[in-house]
């Protein structure tokens, strides 16, 4: 029944929590401000450069100075996209078994493309994911499924027999709405305040080396 599998990228796929790490808190010391702890930084990644903004920066939206704040992060960013950055472990041998069984796999990422490529370049990745979609093909971000269904049809595959890995409740929420089976990422970015095991996926993993087990039985 299994079609293709695809993966939310930061926090499930690849971890790109270091780079974020060594960028904010280099802006950081830049400002004369303090830095922050590397547990903060993994747990708000997910949640893209504003959030970092206002972890690091204390600043909101619409506050005077954070739209400067946002385009020097993400500039740093952009220039140290996979330095660090790895696949969680299991991923490697998850990806390659996919490909031995001839199934498709991809990234639908709320990620913009500038980034997303490059990181999945500098992995050796970007010639083997059959799909990347970013939020700059599509109308509507998760939890909206427009990429999921966007991702299925660029493979040719039935969506209902596509799985869908995530770490934030909003991908969980957007496998579901595209009818596909979903995976809760425990190892991902979760917040201390998120209960994961509660989300409505059809499956969880604690670690990444239990998601090529479960596809199997898939």
């Amino acid at each position: 029944m299994l079609e293709a599998v695809f993966f939310d990228l930061d926090g499930t796929l690849v971890d790109t929590a270091p780079d974020f790490y060594v960028v904010l808190n280099q802006l950081l010391r830049d400002h004369g401000r303090p830095a922050v702890s590397y547990q903060a930084v993994r747990a708000t990644v997910s949640n893209g450069g504003r959030a970092l903004t206002e972890l690091g920066f204390g600043l909101a939206p619409g506050d005077a100075g954070f739209d400067e704040r946002l385009n020097e992060l993400l500039d740093a960013y952009g220039g140290r996209l996979a330095v660090d950055t790895r696949l969680f472990d299991g991923m490697a041998g998850t990806l390659s078994w996919l490909e031995d069984q001839g199934l498709p796999w991809g990234v639908i990422t709320n990620k913009p493309e500038r980034f997303t490529r490059p990181v999945l370049a500098g992995l050796g990745l970007l010639d083997r994911c059959a799909s990347v979609i970013c939020p700059d093909q599509v109308r509507e971000r998760k939890p909206d499924p427009e990429g999921l269904l966007m991702a299925a049809g660029a493979v040719g595959a039935n969506p209902t027999h596509c799985v869908y890995v995530g770490d934030h409740l909003r991908d969980i929420q957007a496998g579901l709405n595209a009818k596909m089976i979903t995976v809760t990422a425990g190892f991902g970015y979760i917040d201390a305040d998120d209960n994961p095991r509660a989300w409505p996926a059809d499956y969880f993993v604690e670690r990444g080396e239990q998601l090529l087990p479960l596809l199997k039985t898939l």
